[in-house]
């Protein structure tokens, strides 16, 4: 494979992969045309692996690069208009770069772990949803605890002259929970507190708000109309409708 900060050869390495990859997909391989498949829905079918190959690749380019604080590559996973959501943050990706290096520099520690993704491509438009783990670090109530939360990253990813790139990320957090880093250590929360957050992120919202994030309330969650609206905005965008922010 090319280096992966080339984008024009690694858009060449991936579709060069793409022929191989057809035994991946369930009941298609190489033989296609002599089993009755028409030559153009192959065609096709190449299309749209090659993309969501693509896509993939961006969505575990965003978790490398900005875990590691590669932030030149990470600029490249973006649009110029990209936006990023989270409970801590809302705004423009370069925002996002700048909060996250203060945070680092205040010791704040939080890194992304990413599982499978479902990729649906209209033409130039895409909705990746990817399972993550989002894992944050830090002092609560003079404990160290790690907060674990699971969700999806819901992406809206759009093709301009010829490159992908990250539109608008939104979570979904799907729940959460603390420990602390010594298993001997007694942890005591403040149960009217943590009541308080929405279920699917509550404990991420108990660490951050205590070392001084303003959290967001209403990230959609698991279940509710705030997912379901969500849904609602990426069928619109799949269907060329303008993004609604």
């Amino acid at each position: 494979m090319p280096p992966r900060d080339d984008p024009v050869a690694t858009a060449t390495g991936i579709a060069a992969m793409v022929p191989r990859l057809h035994a991946l997909l369930p009941g298609v391989d190489q033989n296609l045309s002599t089993r009755g498949l028409p030559r153009h829905r192959l065609d096709i079918m190449e299309s749209q692996l090659e993309q969501q190959l693509r896509i993939r690749q961006l969505v575990e380019n965003w978790a490398v690069w900005r875990d590691a604080g590669d932030w030149e590559r990470f600029r490249t996973v973006w649009h110029d208009d990209g936006v990023m959501m989270a409970t801590w943050f809302q705004g423009p990706f370069e925002e996002f770069i700048r909060v996250t290096i203060e945070g680092w520099n205040k010791g704040v520690s939080i890194l992304h772990f990413l599982g499978g993704s479902s990729i649906d491509v209209q033409g130039t438009r895409a909705i990746a949803q990817t399972k993550m783990t989002i894992s944050q670090r830090g002092m609560v109530e003079d404990v160290l605890c790690d907060v674990v939360c699971t969700g999806r990253f819901y992406d809206f990813f759009e093709e301009r002259h010829g490159r992908w790139g990250l539109v608008h990320r939104q979570p979904i957090y799907e729940k959460d929970r603390i420990d602390p880093v010594d298993p001997a250590a007694r942890l005591q929360l403040d149960a009217a507190a943590l009541a308080g957050f929405p279920e699917g992120y509550r404990h991420l919202a108990y660490i951050q708000t205590r070392i001084g994030y303003q959290v967001k309330m209403d990230m959609p969650m698991l279940k509710g109309a705030g997912v379901q609206d969500l849904y609602r905005r990426g069928a619109h965008w799949l269907a060329g409708q303008p993004l609604e922010r």
